[in-house]
């Protein structure tokens, strides 16, 4: 129900953009997160989103770099990703909260997963 895409091969600068495109209902009420998982490492936060995109959480480890935003309309999220490190590679996964949860940053709490799209920002 979540379809992830937009990873790549990109070098040490570059950029890309990430989208999550939502089916079989609408997700436009509900917090729709950023993880990243990176080989051998557990799956972190990168970012979240309110249902009404007015409020948004970054990771320190991406703050000014990332931005994240919604397009209710398309059913659709995205991360725009900046200034890529090598250290930024990792599978990324989009994810929805149905229940809005104070702990929007665990992955515990996401209740739809989408199935990943990899990253690899090179030296």
């Amino acid at each position: 129900q979540l379809q992830a895409s937009g990873g790549g091969l990109v070098q040490a600068g570059g950029s890309l953009r990430l989208s999550c495109v939502a089916s079989g209902r609408t997700f436009s009420s509900y917090v729709m997160g950023w993880f990243r998982q990176a080989p051998g490492k557990e799956r972190d936060v990168v970012a979240t989103i309110s249902w009404s995109g007015t409020r948004t959480y970054y990771a320190d480890s991406v703050k000014g770099r990332f931005t994240i935003s919604r397009d209710n309309a398309k059913n659709t999220v995205y991360l725009r990703m900046n200034s890529l490190k090598p250290e930024d590679t990792a599978v990324y996964y989009c994810a929805a909260d149905l229940s809005s949860s104070a702990y929007y940053t665990r992955p515990t709490v996401y209740d739809y997963w989408g199935q990943g799209t990899l990253v690899t920002v090179s030296s």
